[in-house]
């Protein structure tokens, strides 16, 4: 494992003492959860959830540092205790309905009052644990290598969709109409056009993309693509006990699964 000490940087602007960092990962871990409660440190495979993203990140290559952003103190204690540094969430920032994207910019803000400026910014979600050792690297490496402006993790998806035809789509019979294949001809599944799902595992950008266009993506978007049975996201206890299982059976990297 290769882990980033954290406390060691040594190298600064010279105009203004500033820590000159390439790259710093966030991971949002607010209070509040309506469908798990205390979800970002449930229990998971031996550890906090939110430690095993933590492990992730501190192993990376290329993360230079590692904060938890949150407002609540018992996931602040758990995020140090995995070895990441933390900042305070200001409970204005932590509602249901706040844009992680909000959170990413006082996350921001917080940096660089403490003197450190970075280039290139990754946001991780504790809520899709199963990332493997060099998921995080070739995310950011689409970045800082490839000449993207941001990148995120996905996974191909050959299913069939179709939309709600009807005025109230959230019933649970609804008239429809397919979006992507012709029912009259129907193609086998791996002839459709290949679609890419969002897994919410992993996003980079650089930090101008966040401050120029408030969104966690922009520009020339990269995607790193991920197996489809590590890219469920925990949102429900039914999404925890599968991610669990498959776990269980899958080579994900975290120093702390089943200790």
């Amino acid at each position: 494992m290769s882990t980033h000490d954290t406390t060691d940087h040594d190298e600064t602007d010279d105009t203004n003492g500033a820590e000159t960092i390439e790259t710093v990962s966030v991971i949002p871990a607010r209070g509040g959860s309506k469908g798990i409660k205390r979800k970002n440190i449930v229990p998971f495979l031996g550890a906090p959830l939110l430690a095993h993203t933590v492990d992730q990140s501190l192993a990376s290559e290329r993360i230079d540092r590692t904060y938890v952003s949150t407002d609540h103190g018992e996931i602040a204690a758990v995020a140090r205790e995995a070895g990441a540094e933390v900042i305070d969430r200001p409970v204005t920032l932590a509602g249901d309905k706040t844009p992680t994207e909000d959170a990413l910019a006082h996350a921001l803000e917080e940096m660089r009052a403490d003197g450190v400026d970075p280039q290139t910014f990754v946001l991780l979600q504790c809520t899709s644990p199963l990332r493997r050792g060099d998921d995080i690297d070739e995310a950011v490496r689409l970045v800082e290598d490839e000449g993207y402006d941001s990148a995120l993790s996905c996974c191909r998806d050959h299913g069939f969709y179709w939309r709600a035809a009807d005025a109230e789509p959230a019933a649970d019979t609804v008239g429809a109409e397919p979006i992507n294949y012709d029912p009259k001809n129907r193609s086998m599944r791996q002839e459709l056009d290949p679609r890419y799902r969002e897994n919410g595992s992993v996003y980079v950008a650089r930090t101008a993309v966040l401050e120029e266009e408030g969104c966690r993506i922009g520009g020339d978007i990269g995607l790193h693509v991920m197996p489809e049975r590590l890219s469920i996201e925990i949102d429900t206890p039914e999404d925890l006990e599968l991610v669990e299982a498959i776990g269980r059976e899958t080579d994900f990297y975290s120093d702390h699964a089943n200790e």
